[in-house]
């Protein structure tokens, strides 16, 4: 019986990645009058590095114009990455990052069904409170009955840190749980904890290979082109019955 859901939350519950770091750090650099810009495609080649301080370090070491200390270096990302979160803050608070179809619904299933939900994430709080606060209100915190960010998790995916430590919040096992994910490191990451996974392919990892997943589809506002195919309708939107199918499948319910 599927008892919990774990929700990642960049680039599954909205196209953060895209639409809100990449834009905030390239507000960042030109606010500390730092002489360069992120391209998108540039953007996609540094998700390869798990983490926002540690994507702006191993740019820095390789960009010709940034200071050759290594402390100074340091420094530098602190500032670049606080000041970075305070634009994100500011963009989301803007509405300029709406959820990507379907997840409203799908927590509102949830909590019609009395699946708990969490979120498994090694973004920082303070960027999840900020995505959720405005979409949820100031009381989204009352919606998820784990919440395992940065500042519980250190460990980056594909580590299973974080999963582990949403299991353990929730006095679940790995079998009780399906996982939402959209890039290999964290399909990596769930499965390394034997959490079930199905993917949702976001804008930076639309073809990535993501061997062992449950489902893989373009989106959860619709039932068209998932494998294996939903039982709904094409048009439909991905219901939590559907997710509860695929999860039994893997539980060896059939």
């Amino acid at each position: 019986m599927l008892k919990a859901i774990l929700w990642d939350v960049d680039g599954t519950l909205a196209e953060t990645e895209r639409d809100g770091h990449l834009v905030a750090f390239n507000r960042a650099f030109e606010a500390l009058s730092i002489p360069w810009r992120w391209s998108e495609s540039r953007y996609g080649e540094l998700l390869a590095v798990a983490g926002g301080r540690e994507r702006l370090l191993f740019d820095l070491e390789r960009q010709p114009l940034a200071p050759p200390d290594g402390v100074q270096r340091a420094a530098l990302v602190e500032r670049i990455h606080r000041l970075k979160n305070e634009y994100y803050a500011a963009i989301v608070a803007g509405g300029a990052l709406p959820l990507r179809a379907g997840v409203a619904q799908l927590f509102a299933d949830c909590g019609e069904a009395g699946v708990a939900m969490g979120i498994a994430t090694t973004t920082s709080a303070a960027n999840v409170a900020a995505l959720l606060a405005a979409h949820l209100g100031d009381s989204w915190r009352s919606h998820f009955a784990a919440v395992a960010c940065a500042e519980q998790a250190p460990m980056k995916k594909p580590d299973p840190q974080v999963y582990l430590q949403a299991l353990q919040t929730l006095g679940l096992t790995a079998g009780d749980v399906l996982a939402i994910e959209d890039s290999p490191a964290g399909v990596a990451a769930a499965q390394a904890a034997q959490v079930a996974v199905v993917v949702v392919r976001s804008f930076y990892f639309p073809r990535a290979a993501v061997p062992g997943a449950l489902a893989v589809g373009a989106s959860l506002g619709s039932n068209r082109g998932w494998q294996p195919a939903s039982n709904d309708a094409p048009d439909q939107r991905v219901q939590l019955a559907q997710l509860i199918r695929w999860h039994r499948s893997v539980a060896g319910g059939g």
